[in-house]
């Protein structure tokens, strides 16, 4: 029998289509989306004494300008369990809405026009990129859905267009009717005629000095895979690929002393926004959310060994639905291998003589997305010591402005002659499932801090602990501080450790910021999930989005900050952990042509959840002479 939470298959992708199209009577429907339609938490119990759960999938389609259809499909049962028009909604920009309006852009005599003010008669040479538009209360914005598309010049096929933007021009589009509304000209900027080519071939040189690095596994790799379950040491999760969400990890869990406690129920992007810090009218709107406004797992890379990853990789497939309904199988979309990480533990008594070490090893899950210009690898870690990070590392190519000679390039950074990057941000939120040896947890703020001079402190020199359980919604609205070390714990109150302690997971955010646009701004009003570093709730299925369901051109205040504004308890429950981090970008000349990866992250790691390191059974390393 199938697992409820195995990967949807090529063939019940095409049923659940089929059954879509009969039960809306629709031939040919635009598809945004088929995901896994995941069982609740007491059907997945069931299966535990030999029960049966349905196999579904969510199905999310075009209904109209402004309407958006979502369906949940009984694979089991061959039928339409629920069907509902949601409106006024507006579903992720769509590949082939995106081709329309390129196409309509470059047939426009306005457009035309603004190219030939420029200099620019050949079409063919620019390159178009269709944006979503965000929200601002204008009029045309009104009963429609909408993309903005950006010029950039090609001086031939494999140029790099984004080296030469070809500023002031601003083309708007209805994606429902194709129609180009309006092409804005906001001044003719002269074209960058540098190239930002970083082609090999088109490098001074390369270097000849770098030495082959092979990683090998004679006996092969540590892990099993069974489906999408894997089992590595004392770790067991499976693996998905959502549409809209990306990588998705279900069922964590560590094997201790023969029972598999589980961690996290599933772990995910929820959402994520680029707010763009540029107050110049060809920038001051660009807010992106790649997920909900385009959808991150759509834009799964397929991964090549030794170039994305190295070693003995298991590659994952994603099948996913295409706009008309029929399959696409992204090979390799998922990669997983295993990776040394120096020393897990070591000490060398200076009495006995004696040395032990031993060495860290890592299990990597990772997935890369290409979003427009730049791309987002995420990569989660498990270790031997029953730690969990994940750890984002952003690249491709900054988002560029053109600005002349001698001039203020503003609210960004010159990066190449005539050419500038805004300054911007990335802000991922998390939304973390967790089920810390069950489903009744709570968190727990903790703050190093002064102990107060005083009796007890003579010398100034004492460190306390503060432990504050975060009671409800609004009071778990928190953001990080360095200074305190401040971190989070996720504890279950009804289990304790041998020292009588509730058992708990630390989370521990890195230095992270939290959205520098203003709160009434609009990006603010639609991504208030950017506000705070963390959020608890108790957990509700409907609750999935930060910024709520349908992000693209959303009015805002959707997501987190309606469903916390309840205040409801989060003490000794089923709770879930969002957890918002990212980077200020501020472009440096070195981020050009293109960007070296910049990492952000966070770790998860056991806090009294074991009665001792867990990692003590880790064997020495083999060569026998690290513990002599």
């Amino acid at each position: 029998m199938t697992h409820p939470l195995e990967a949807l298959t090529p063939n019940e992708l095409r049923t659940a289509a089929a059954l879509y199209r009969e039960a809306r009577g629709e031939a040919d429907p635009l598809f945004v989306s088929a995901s896994l339609s995941e069982p609740s938490r007491e059907e997945l119990a069931t299966l535990e004494t030999g029960g049966q759960v349905p196999r579904r999938v969510r199905i999310v389609a075009v209904a109209g300008p402004c309407a958006l259809a979502e369906a949940i499909i009984s694979l089991t049962a061959r039928r339409v369990e629920s069907l509902d028009v949601i409106e006024p909604a507006r579903p992720p920009v769509l590949f082939e809405e995106a081709l329309g309006a390129i196409v309509a852009v470059k047939g426009h005599p306005d457009w035309q026009a603004a190219m030939r003010r420029r200099g620019i008669d050949d079409f063919d040479r620019v390159q178009l990129d269709p944006w979503p538009p965000g929200t601002f209360g204008l009029p045309h914005e009104e009963g429609r859905r909408l993309t903005k598309v950006i010029s950039y010049l090609r001086e031939h096929p494999e140029d790099n267009g984004y080296a030469h933007p070809i500023e002031g021009v601003l083309a708007h589009v209805d994606l429902g009717t194709g129609e180009v509304l309006f092409v804005e000209d906001l001044g003719v900027v002269p074209i960058p005629e540098e190239s930002g080519s970083y082609y090999p071939e088109h490098q001074v040189a390369l270097r000849t000095d770098l030495k082959p690095i092979e990683i090998t596994q004679p006996e092969g790799p540590s892990f099993m895979v069974e489906g999408n379950l894997v089992r590595w040491q004392r770790w067991q999760f499976r693996v998905t690929l959502d549409p809209i969400e990306g990588l998705v990890l279900h069922q964590i869990g560590y094997e201790d002393g023969g029972r598999l406690r589980p961690i996290i129920h599933r772990a995910s992007l929820s959402e994520m926004v680029v707010p763009y810090g540029s107050t110049d009218p060809m920038h001051r709107w660009k807010n992106a959310f790649d997920a909900g406004e385009w959808g991150m797992g759509r834009m799964v890379n397929s991964l090549e060994l030794g170039c994305d990853c190295l070693g003995e990789i298991h590659y994952f497939d994603a099948p996913m639905l295409t706009e008309r309904g029929d399959v696409n199988i992204v090979t390799n979309a998922i990669c997983m291998h295993e990776e040394d990480y120096s020393i897990l533990w070591k000490h060398h008594d200076m009495h006995s003589f004696r040395t032990e070490v031993r060495r860290q090893r890592r299990l990597v899950v990772s997935a890369i997305y290409t979003v427009g210009n730049y791309e987002y690898a995420f990569y989660w870690y498990f270790y031997l010591d029953g730690s969990i990070q994940l750890e984002v590392k952003l690249t491709g190519i900054v988002q560029p402005q053109a600005v002349a000679p001698g001039a203020d390039p503003g609210n960004a950074n010159l990066i190449a002659p005539g050419l500038a990057a805004p300054h911007h941000q990335h802000l991922f939120c998390v939304r973390l499932d967790m089920a810390v040896d069950g489903f009744t947890n709570s968190v727990v703020e903790v703050n190093a801090e002064p102990q107060p001079p005083g009796p007890g402190n003579e010398w100034h020199n004492g460190i306390v602990s503060v432990a504050t359980t975060l009671e409800t919604e609004l009071q778990a609205r928190r953001e990080m501080n360095p200074a305190t070390s401040r971190s989070w714990r996720i504890v279950n109150p009804r289990r304790v450790n041998r020292l009588g302690l509730p058992v708990s997971y630390k989370l521990i955010p890195q230095s992270s910021p939290t959205m520098l646009a203003g709160d009434d701004s609009w990006v603010a009003r639609r991504a208030g999930f950017a506000k705070h570093n963390l959020w608890v709730t108790p957990y509700h299925p409907d609750e999935r989005r930060a910024a709520g369901d349908h992000a693209n051109q959303s009015a805002g205040g959707d997501g987190l900050p309606r469903w916390t504004a309840a205040d409801r308890p989060i003490t000794d429950t089923d709770i879930v952990v969002w957890h918002t981090f990212g980077v200020t970008h501020l472009v440096r000349p070195e981020d050009w042509p293109v960007m070296p990866v910049e990492c952000t992250g966070f770790l998860l790691v056991p806090f009294g959840f074991f009665d001792r390191n867990p990692a003590l059974d880790v064997p020495p390393p083999s060569n026998g002479h690290c513990h002599t």
